[in-house]
C-alpha cells in the first residue's frame, strides 16, 4: 500500500481569511495561516470501493483514532445522505452522480471550516469524483482519494446488506461491480487491499498518509 499522489495540503481558500480589508498582505499574517495545527487543518477522504468493501469500517475506525488525537470529524454515510440529501434520487447514471456531487459539496464545506470528513461512499463514477476533487482544489481545500480495493468475489460473500444475495435472486438490478459499472480509480492517492489485512491495518495505512501529508 503506498500513496501515488504526493502533494501536500492546500492551505488557502475562502476559509483561511477573516475576510477583512487590508488584511492578509503582511507577513506576519501569512505565516500564521499557514501554521495552522493538523487538528485544524480540514480535508476531505473519500473512501470508494464496492458495496461490502469495507468503507464504512476502515472510516470510522480512523475517525475514532482521529478523534481520540483531538480532530474535528464527520462521517458522511451514503444511506444516511441518501434518506435525508438525496431522497427521491435513483440509481441512474444521472441520479448517482448528482448525489456524489451533493456529497461532495457538503464534504468541501465541512473540510473548509476544519473537519476531517470522511466519505465512505462508492461513488462509481470517474468523472463524478473527478468533479468532487475539482472542487476541493478550486477551493484549496485537501483531498484525498481512498481505492478501498477489495474484489467483488470477497465483497459478496461479506454482503453486509444482503445486495449480492438480492440480485443474484433477481430482486433487484444495478448492483455496483455486478449489473453496473463500477471504474476504479486509476491512480488514488491511496489503494487499500482491505481483504488481506485487518481494519485496524487498513485504518492505520490511512492515517500513515493523513501524516505524511501534514493532517494527522
Amino acid at each position: 500500500m503506498t500513496a501515488q499522489r504526493t502533494g501536500g495540503p492546500h492551505v488557502g481558500g475562502r476559509h483561511r481569511g477573516d475576510g477583512a480589508p487590508g488584511r492578509g498582505t503582511d507577513d506576519t499574517d501569512q505565516h500564521q495561516e499557514t501554521q495552522l495545527s493538523v487538528t485544524d487543518q480540514g480535508a476531505t477522504i473519500w473512501l470508494t470501493g464496492l458495496p461490502s468493501a469495507g468503507k464504512t469500517t476502515i472510516a470510522r475506525e480512523l475517525a475514532g483514532r482521529l478523534a481520540a488525537e483531538g480532530h474535528r470529524v464527520e462521517v458522511l454515510d451514503g444511506d444516511e445522505i441518501r434518506e435525508f440529501l438525496s431522497a427521491g434520487l435513483g440509481f441512474s447514471r444521472a441520479d448517482r452522480h448528482t448525489n456524489v456531487q451533493r456529497i461532495g459539496f457538503v464534504a468541501e464545506l465541512l473540510a473548509s471550516q476544519g473537519v476531517k470528513a470522511l466519505v465512505p461512499v462508492i461513488a462509481p463514477y470517474a468523472d463524478s469524483r473527478e468533479a468532487v476533487r475539482k472542487r476541493h482544489d478550486a477551493e484549496g481545500t485537501a483531498y484525498v482519494e481512498v481505492h478501498v480495493a477489495t474484489p467483488v468475489e470477497v465483497c459478496s460473500v461479506r454482503d453486509v446488506k444482503g445486495l449480492y444475495a438480492k440480485q443474484a435472486a433477481g430482486e433487484i438490478s444495478g448492483l455496483t461491480g455486478v449489473d453496473d459499472p463500477y471504474e476504479a480509480p486509476a491512480a488514488p492517492d491511496l489503494r487499500i487491499a482491505s481483504h488481506t489485512q485487518t481494519v485496524q491495518q487498513s485504518a492505520a495505512a490511512l492515517h500513515a498518509l493523513l501524516t505524511e501529508r501534514g493532517l494527522a
